[in-house]
């Protein structure tokens, strides 16, 4: 094959690939996020997942188990059809990084419960929100009104924030259970209304 007939090749190869691995990716996410919000899949739904979010130290329990399903669910849609990817890319690459914090105890293989499994979702998340969600995506359909160079950026510059944030949160409530201190969150969380 000439290099002229590579060349006329190599993008439309470009773009099918980033569709098949963006779409892919949104499809792993939204099955993710379903099984916390409806209980699909054989998930906890929100009852379940509010109960493993408390356990894990995310207070108040029941808000993070809806924003970890929406972070996995919502952002996986949007990925999947190309829309709003900045945005979609840092929710699902913070929802991930958080994710892989909690993991990173076990170290980096996920057979041994370690972080290698959301810490790759959370990059390939991350990765659309650098390079955009390709050509064959609402995005491009829509004259990339919610996919700005700036937009990129500022949501890149997001997810290192957010994850801190979160991280931080969780390391605070876990200190004050080992503590023998329940907060207001901690309490709201285990009462009556924690899953209902």
């Amino acid at each position: 094959m000439s290099r002229t007939s590579t060349s006329q090749v190599a993008p439309a190869a470009a773009t099918a690939a980033q569709t098949i691995f963006r779409v892919g990716l949104g499809g792993v996410l939204i099955a993710h996020g379903t099984q916390k919000l409806f209980g699909w899949f054989g998930g906890g739904g929100i009852e379940g997942t509010s109960k493993g979010m408390h356990a894990m130290g995310f207070r108040p329990a029941k808000p993070s188990a809806v924003l970890a399903g929406l972070g996995e669910a919502g952002a996986g849609l949007a990925l999947a059809l190309g829309l709003g990817t900045p945005a979609a890319g840092a929710a699902a690459a913070t929802t991930m990084g958080v994710a892989a914090s909690v993991h990173a105890p076990n170290g980096f293989f996920a057979t041994e419960g370690g972080l290698e499994y959301p810490a790759v979702l959370g990059l390939a998340a991350a990765s659309f929100t650098i390079g955009g969600p390709g050509s064959f995506s609402l995005d491009s359909v829509t004259g990339h009104v919610l996919d700005r160079p700036w937009m990129r950026a500022l949501a890149l510059a997001v997810i290192p924030t957010a994850i801190a944030v979160q991280v931080y949160r969780r390391q605070k409530a876990l200190a004050r259970d080992a503590s023998g201190q329940a907060g207001p969150e901690t309490a709201s969380a285990t009462g009556p209304d924690s899953t209902g």
